[in-house]
């Protein structure tokens, strides 16, 4: 390479050094514009090679080379050098490129002589492009200050590590109702209510917000005026250079969603409110003519009857046990939806339900199918639970057993799969050979108003509440539900488990009414017959006199003729409570025993109750009512009813309760 002519006191070596390593693509030319030296930047930006550039001119290298900016750009900013004797920088774009070229170049003289052309090329982008990039040069900070300061709509402020305030936006001002000046240095637990003060959330915040990055909370917050908003709060610890300098907080006003929110849950709630009274009334409603039709009935199948009479008497009854049952189920499925449903707890003596279950569902069993029910030797004879939703909810699963097998058999076993100090875990499973559940099915089995056939030619008939009330029933018992098919073949297999509590002293039973357990409950007789409460209350009867309190004239009558079946002849009836309370205060007569119902006109059956209890008077009540959603039965008791029979009334419950309190 060719000496370089150095100004005095400059180190040759250094200033070659210089050119070299500039990031700046730069060429040095001498006096004749061939190239001395050249940036390793420069020969980057062309994909050239030292060697290709040396000693050779740069015209020359710019036209074989094909570079841009081309030859007429560089001429032009070098003879502007070199008519001025001073630098020269130009902007062009030759059309080869969508990019603009930068091009400067500096003119070394000495004594008016050229020693040597300094020449820089730069690429720059176009004009949008150059404007971004002086605007992503804007100091970050700054304009971050800037947003949060205008912002309006969000509450943006600074804590430091104590919870004081440090900064204030437009935002916070309008939120809260502080200036600048009056909120500055004061604790952010300002803005809290006395509760969450008392309850140390505001610094229990900071410290999440510490633990775990940030902290986010929905609650009420206090404006200046001691006004209240529902706040949406996010609290976040700030970091510089790794040291904790504080918190950022952002709050939102979200009063128009929480009002929303709680106008829908209020429109929820009255709705809730209006399904149950709506299901009370239609309840009523139903039942109140369905128990003078089924009574009725009842006492006409007493009667001497034709075949052909007794045929249909009998479809009559099936077909309004049918319609209890949905609106039973319906009943059912609205307080366990509703949360209102709720177990109690007694003695459940197992043999005993099971035996009864057996009784009730042999009759509903076709023909020619094998009924059996086993149960487990480990079994405890006695629990504590209750015994009404375990009885419920064994009779639906063999019910349901039952009604979906045409032939075959029905098997119920109970057994107990675990146990502690205090409970037992008890599963009862019941097992058909009937039409099975088709795998696409499984998935809906427990979701309510689910059937599989719900063609208009289906056979099986239902509301399809069953298998979703009985899934409640049983995780209210603390147990869990559950299917699987078949592994012996066609049909299915229902289960559930249900935990209850120890009886101490309940020792363990082996037979149930004087039979074995493993024996076959199908089997199995009624201890009582059913004839003989009928017959004990028969003898009774003669000496008893009943008050009956009923507006309907149907049931009015019904019931006289049903009391009149079990031996009672000296029964007075009054239409309305005012009437009964008329009757016993006045007429001096003694009752023996009050059949009452509750929805009648002028006085219903609660409020002449209690009136009659203001008279002192200690008969025994017995409500007698369509009503039979959650809460009735204790409400008939608190205002001093002694008992509840439903209706339509079934008989044999009726005999029971008035053995219950005449006997």
């Amino acid at each position: 390479m060719a000496s370089v002519p150095v100004l005095s006191g400059a180190d040759p070596d250094c200033a070659v050094q210089i050119t070299a390593l500039t990031s700046i693509p730069t060429v040095v030319l001498d006096s004749h514009l061939n190239i001395l030296q050249v940036s390793q930047s420069y020969l980057s930006l062309n994909n050239l090679a030292r060697e290709d550039c040396n000693g050779v001119g740069i015209y020359d290298l710019v036209n074989a080379k094909g570079l841009v900016p081309g030859e007429a750009s560089i001429r032009g900013t070098i003879d502007a050098v070199l008519a001025t004797k001073n630098v020269s920088k130009r902007v062009n774009n030759d059309g080869a490129d969508t990019a603009n070229w930068t091009l400067r170049a500096v003119p070394i003289f000495q004594d008016n002589n050229l020693l040597y052309v300094q020449l820089e090329v730069q690429r720059t982008v176009g004009e949008h492009q150059w404007r971004q990039a002086i605007s992503d040069q804007l100091d970050t900070n700054d304009t971050y200050r800037i947003l949060v300061q205008t912002v309006k709509d969000y509450a943006i402020f600074m804590l430091d590590t104590e919870g004081n305030v440090k900064t204030w936006n437009a935002g916070a001002a309008l939120l809260k109702g502080y200036a600048q000046d009056e909120i500055i240095g004061r604790h952010f637990s300002t803005f809290y209510g006395q509760d969450d003060k008392d309850a140390k959330k505001p610094a229990k915040e900071l410290e999440i917000a510490v633990r775990e990055g940030k902290v986010e909370d929905e609650s009420w917050r206090y404006r200046k005026d001691g006004s209240r908003f529902w706040a949406n709060v996010i609290i976040t610890s700030v970091y510089r250079d790794g040291v904790h300098i504080g918190f950022s907080k952002v709050t939102r006003d979200l009063t128009e969603r929480k009002a929303a929110e709680s106008n829908v849950i209020a429109a929820y709630e009255e709705a809730a409110k209006l399904k149950s009274a709506f299901l009370a009334n239609m309840s009523h409603e139903i039942r109140t003519p369905m128990h003078g039709m089924l009574s009725a009935l009842s006492l006409m199948m007493d009667s001497p009857l034709t075949p052909d009479q007794r045929e249909l008497g009998g479809i009559m009854e099936e077909s309004g046990a049918v319609l209890l049952q949905v609106i039973n189920d319906i009943l059912d499925y609205s307080k366990l939806a509703s949360g209102s449903f709720s177990v109690n707890s007694n003695i459940i003596r197992i043999p005993e339900i099971i035996t009864s279950i057996v009784r009730n569902v042999q009759t509903t069993v076709k023909p020619g199918i094998l009924f059996e029910a086993t149960l487990d030797p480990n079994l405890p004879a006695a629990v504590r639970g209750d015994p009404l939703r375990f009885r419920q909810t064994v009779h639906n699963l063999v019910s349901n057993a039952a009604k979906f097998t045409e032939s075959g058999s029905v098997k119920l076993h109970i057994s107990l799969v675990d146990q502690d100090d205090n409970s037992y875990t008890i599963r009862t499973e019941v097992s058909d050979t009937g039409i099975g559940v088709p795998e696409a099915s499984i998935g809906s089995l427990f979701t309510p108003f689910t059937q599989f056939d719900v063609s208009a030619t289906k056979r099986y008939k239902g509301t399809g509440l069953g298998l979703s009330i009985s899934k409640s029933l049983a995780e209210l018992m603390g147990g869990a539900i559950g299917f699987h098919p078949n592994p012996l073949g066609q049909g299915s297999v229902f289960w559930f488990t249900v935990k209850v509590e120890r009886v101490l002293e309940s020792p363990k039973t082996t037979e149930i009414n004087g039979l074995e357990k493993d024996l076959a409950i199908a089997t199995i007789q009624p201890v009582v017959s059913p004839l003989e409460p009928l017959s004990v209350l028969t003898n009774i009867a003669d000496g008893k006199r009943l008050l009956l309190t009923e507006d309907n004239l149907i049931n009015r009558t019904v019931m006289l003729k049903l009391l009149n079946h079990f031996g009672f002849t000296n029964i007075d009836t009054a239409s309305d409570g005012a009437e009964a309370v008329q009757l016993m205060k006045e007429a001096g007569v003694i009752y023996d025993l009050v059949l009452m119902d509750i929805s009648m006109p002028v006085m219903d059956g609660i409020m002449a109750t209690i009136e009659i209890r203001k008279a002192g008077l200690r008969v025994p009540i017995i409500a007698m009512t369509a009503n039979a959603l959650k809460g009735d039965v204790d409400k008939y008791l608190a205002n001093g009813m002694n008992d509840y029979v439903s209706k339509p009334v079934n008989r044999q419950l009726l005999m029971e309760v008035l053995l219950k309190w005449l006997v």
